[in-house]
């Protein structure tokens, strides 16, 4: 029987980015839950002093896409690190 072709088990590559997509996926919403906890995005101001002009939506949705690509960067050098060199 043929797998099924969205099936991971015959890609390592594919198990490997979602290996890497979806932890640092949990991950993000957590680190954003925790941030904006404590931050209120309508206070938000520029490095130059001025107020962010974005709705709250999508400072959480920029925040998040912040961190998702963050941390599936960490992910990605570890596991590109965690390679055995070829013998």
């Amino acid at each position: 029987m043929q797998p099924h072709p969205t099936s991971l088990e015959g890609s390592p590559l594919r198990r490997r980015i979602f290996g890497i997509a979806w932890p640092s996926f949990l991950m993000a919403g957590v680190l954003e839950m925790l941030t904006f906890a404590v931050v209120d995005p309508g206070d938000l101001r520029w490095f130059g002093g001025a107020p962010v002009e974005l709705s709250s939506q999508a400072i959480y949705t920029i925040a998040f896409l912040i961190y998702w690509v963050v941390i599936s960067t960490a992910g990605a050098l570890t596991a590109i690190l965690a390679v055995d060199p070829p013998q």
